[in-house]
């Protein structure tokens, strides 16, 4: 019973075996995943999945910082649309990551905005990406969010967790935990309460000792889990308990499983209202 709370299944790279990643997942006792999506392909896939086993995957959708420039009014409008349809568990991930270009910080606070609102409306938590950003990633929550925050990642200084915990946010801990250069994560694990703490894989990436230099997979939370548990000299069955009862009360209310036929008409729409969206089925259907 263990919960994998951040995992890209959808991305090209996962989604070309997913069975096979599912599979695994089974056999490592991961259970529960929440599927990342960054862009409209990858949310209908994970739809298709979550159709086929809603009892084992969560859906969440949003537009990744690093896309500010290209997400248009249209995108949007799309994810408002979904947001508010019921379909969706978590609103993400979003954010601020500054780590790889700087140019277009207002452009990335303006959508982190803007998706946060709809996230509001819509009632639905919301997963962050933060990359060299913490204080103006934690300056737009404390002033914006209204929903669960959940902070996928976490790599930040202590005092960015306590203050973090302070207004009721998640912190959830993937593989660089287990990384034997990495001096502060098992001081943020430490100083973590059970009660606001996650796991993930952030699959493919990040993978965990013994696994680095192998894509990530969900089925390889449960290394980091047994790491959390060392940290925290906790009984990895009570760790995995905490963690899945976390992750339940943050979602709240229960997305609707969606149909196939609500899947056809969500392609139809956008095959009709988003010009980009012919392009992006012809390279689909060339894979």
């Amino acid at each position: 019973m263990i919960t994998d709370t951040h995992c890209h299944l959808t991305c090209d790279e996962i989604y070309s075996h997913i069975d096979e990643t599912l599979e695994n997942a089974k056999n490592a006792d991961v259970d529960l995943m929440m599927i990342m999506c960054t862009n409209k392909t990858e949310y209908l896939r994970a739809l298709d999945l979550k159709t086929k086993s809603p009892e084992h995957l969560k859906v969440a959708f949003g537009y990744y910082p690093g896309d500010a420039k290209e997400i248009t009014k249209e995108d949007l409008e799309f994810l408002k649309a979904e947001a508010l349809s019921g379909r969706m568990d978590v609103l993400g991930e979003i954010g601020l990551d500054y780590y790889w270009d700087t140019s277009f910080k207002d452009l990335q606070k303006e959508l982190f905005k803007t998706q946060i609102e709809i996230a509001n409306e819509a009632g639905l938590p919301i997963s962050i990406h933060m990359r060299e950003a913490s204080r103006d990633t934690m300056d737009l929550l404390e002033q914006y969010a209204k929903t669960p925050v959940i902070l996928h990642c976490f790599s930040g200084s202590e005092p960015i967790m306590e203050e973090a915990l302070q207004h009721g946010m998640y912190i959830s801990f993937a593989g660089p935990i287990t990384y034997k250069n990495n001096k502060q994560g098992p001081i943020n694990v430490k100083a973590c309460p059970i009660d606001h703490l996650l796991s993930e894989t952030d699959s493919p990436y990040l993978s965990p000792v013994p696994h680095r230099g192998h894509p990530n997979e969900p089925a390889f939370v449960a290394d980091t889990v047994a790491k959390i548990a060392e940290f925290k000299d906790l009984d990895q069955d009570t760790l995995q308990q905490a963690i899945r009862q976390n992750f339940l009360t943050l979602l709240g209310k229960k997305a609707s499983t969606p149909t196939q036929e609500e899947i056809a008409d969500i392609q139809s729409f956008l095959a009709t209202c988003d010009p980009s969206w012919k392009e992006i089925q012809l390279k689909e259907e060339a894979k």
